[in-house]
């Protein structure tokens, strides 16, 4: 694995040109969560299919160079994919996708996935579905226990 500083090349790539920043005007499920100790904000907008099935993914974020690349990052992760198996792409997911994060930044792809449990929720909600295992979303993921587990990284 290639390195710059702390950062791996993916990493580095994923912030200098990110895939899928914007909005999607109609979105079918649109997710925001932040976190108050670093100040990053992510949002996910994700249009998804009659099937379910994720045809578009976007975000906006307001952050360090590891919140945009996590983010970047997931909105690839989810695309093509079903809201179950959007569901199921974890933090340590977005962050084997990117070889890795240094530990200060490990909660940078925690928002990652909360942003998309958040714009499935959205979605669900818009839809009156249910989607099995989906939990109500935070605003912030120091409301997690997953943040709190990772500060012992």
């Amino acid at each position: 694995m290639s390195q710059v500083g702390d950062y791996s090349d993916k990493v580095m790539d994923h912030f200098m040109n990110p895939r899928n920043v914007g909005e999607i005007d109609g979105a079918s499920g649109v997710g925001t969560v932040g976190n108050a100790v670093c100040g990053d904000i992510m949002r996910m907008y994700l249009d998804i299919d009659k099937g379910g099935v994720i045809r578009d993914a976007k975000f906006k974020t307001f952050g360090c160079g590891a919140a945009v690349a996590t983010s970047s990052m997931a909105t690839e992760l989810v695309r093509g994919k079903t809201t179950d198996e959007a569901l199921a792409v974890t933090n340590k997911a977005v962050m084997e996708a990117l070889d890795g994060l240094p530990p200060v930044k490990v909660h940078c792809s925690l928002l990652a996935e909360e942003a998309i449990h958040a714009a499935l929720w959205d979605y669900a909600q818009k839809n009156n579905i249910t989607i099995e295992g989906l939990k109500p979303p935070v605003t912030d993921i120091n409301e997690t226990k997953e943040f709190y587990e990772m500060q012992d990284v």
